[in-house]
């Protein structure tokens, strides 16, 4: 019974976790306008609404460069550009594109290779809204100390105020809660345990891990 007793206990709290991360989410949107940052990133996803509002953001000066992190090796940069209905104006400039991440921890190694390399001390971080408190998580424990400004994107395919309504909000919403809840248990043991993380960040000057804005 005290077994029994337990394990419905741990429901429960697992349960009002999700509620409130589901809150959170909903309350994310819209995003604050953000105070300028030395770069913007935003996060690949199977959305464009992210590199849209990425964009928008770089032209309105709100950082100096844009990192587009996680692009598939098949997309070509006018490809992007065309998706994210950008002209010429900022993609031909200050739009650089990290092909190397395959997941949300890959962009942190992509971001954190980015930042050392332009030498920034302040990051603007855009990705689904979702998706941000797993990003951040991630992003914070590769760059610790860089300033980093959530900017979450509402997600077309979610109404993220009425997700348990439907399957498929559901099951992305608990996915994304379990999946914060592995990492935010990593980052826990690893602060408890003193444990030394893997250096991400290569040495400045070096690999940018990113297409430059000029090429081809």
């Amino acid at each position: 019974m005290k077994g029994l007793a337990f394990l419905l206990l741990l429901l429960v709290i697992w349960a009002a976790g999700l509620g409130a991360f589901g809150m959170r989410v909903a309350n994310s949107t819209p995003a604050n306008d953000p105070a300028k940052a030395d770069g913007i990133v935003a996060l690949t996803g199977a959305s464009s609404l992210r590199i849209e509002a990425a964009v928008q953001l770089l032209e309105a000066g709100k950082g100096q460069r844009l990192l587009v992190s996680g692009v598939n090796p098949d997309v070509t940069r006018p490809e992007l550009q065309a998706v994210a209905h950008d002209f010429g104006r900022a993609f031909n400039c200050c739009v650089d594109l990290g092909f190397r991440a395959a997941n949300t921890q890959g962009n942190a190694r992509e971001t954190a290779n980015w930042v050392a390399y332009h030498h920034y001390a302040s990051l603007i971080v855009v990705t689904s809204d979702y998706h941000i408190p797993r990003a951040m998580l991630e992003l914070r424990a590769a760059m610790p100390k860089v300033a980093l400004i959530p900017y979450p994107v509402a997600t077309a395919t979610l109404d993220a105020h009425r997700w348990w309504t439907t399957g498929e909000g559901a099951k992305r919403m608990t996915t994304e809660y379990c999946k914060y809840l592995v990492i935010l248990a990593r980052e826990g043991v690893l602060r408890v345990g003193g444990a030394k993380r893997d250096t991400l960040v290569k040495p400045a000057g070096g690999d940018a891990s990113a297409t430059p804005a000029n090429a081809t």
